[in-house]
């Protein structure tokens, strides 16, 4: 049994603790409040562009000579995968729900014959992911959104994938990342940036031009001069959106383990309490008795 004074000790220990995961509860609080209405707000326009595109994209289907954005290279033997994981732990299963969908992705895509490059956006992620697969790392990028995340800094994550694929680097891009639902449930989402790919929803309501009004749009100037300068912007608007989302996920996340942690951090004490007050009263028993014994010897 512990003496009391390590009882004391320890007690004081996970009291310090506590305050420390109730103070970060807060913190991840407030942010988590100006995240999720900044990934909220920023969704419709983000649908509203990809669905836009879809309509376009669908009188290019077949057609020689349509952007490589679009069309891609005509293979899918390399494939990108773009994770986006935070670079701070102390937030539940944010970071690892990306980095084993990550790994389960790209294992699935080598056992079907493909190249797999690994793009982590976010320090945790790289560090895991470095062992795992050491030889099929693209590159990091870290320290995005520390107060807030702002378009240049989805602008820096996006042309960064379109460089490479310029470059010839890969054929298919994905971006795995967490989408905020509420700050105890996130949805792990895969997309398809690169080539452009719509929804099955969308390719049905909008493959060809008329609608369901029977309107038929003209477009000015024609659909591809549109598309070669709409779809590198769509593709900034979906890392844009990715990022907002899964900051909010990351503060969500957070908040959640906090205040589990601050939950725990309180039962715990309580049995230390109880475990010390029984511990002393154990010693002022056995002091008695001794007392009691030695009286009773005289």
């Amino acid at each position: 049994m512990a003496n009391l004074k390590d009882l004391r000790a320890r007690i004081n220990s996970v009291k310090s603790t506590q305050k420390i995961t109730s103070a970060m509860k807060m913190v991840a609080a407030a942010k988590l409040r100006r995240a999720q209405e900044g990934a909220e707000a920023a969704r419709p326009y983000a649908v509203r562009m990809d669905r836009m595109l879809g309509s376009l994209a669908g009188s290019f289907e077949g057609v020689e000579g349509a952007p490589r954005l679009l069309a891609g290279t005509g293979d899918d033997k390399v494939q990108l995968l773009v994770a986006f994981t935070g670079d701070r732990g102390l937030c539940g299963a944010f970071n690892g729900s990306i980095i084993r969908e990550t790994t389960r992705l790209a294992n699935q895509l080598k056992a079907d014959g493909k190249t797999v490059k690994i793009l982590c956006v976010g320090r945790k992620g790289h560090d895991i992911l470095k062992r795992r697969f050491p030889n099929d790392l693209a590159g990091v990028i870290s320290g995005l959104g520390r107060r807030v995340v702002v378009y240049s800094e989805a602008v820096q994550v996006a042309d960064k994938i379109v460089e490479m694929f310029e470059a010839g680097e890969f054929d298919v891009c994905t971006v795995v990342f967490n989408r905020f639902k509420s700050a105890i449930s996130q949805i792990i989402t895969r997309q398809q940036l690169i080539p452009f790919t719509g929804t099955e929803t969308e390719k049905a309501e909008e493959a060809s031009p008329a609608t369901a009004s029977g309107a038929i749009y003209t477009y000015e100037p024609d659909e591809t001069e549109i598309l070669e300068e709409l779809l590198p912007r769509n593709i900034r608007t979906q890392v844009f959106q990715a990022l907002l989302e899964s900051s909010a996920s990351e503060h969500g996340a957070r908040m959640t383990a906090m205040d589990n942690a601050t939950r725990n951090a309180g039962d715990m004490i309580d049995g230390l309490t109880m475990t010390y007050n029984r511990t002393r009263q154990a010693v002022i028993t056995k002091e008695l008795i001794e007392i009691i014994s030695g009286a009773e010897a005289l």
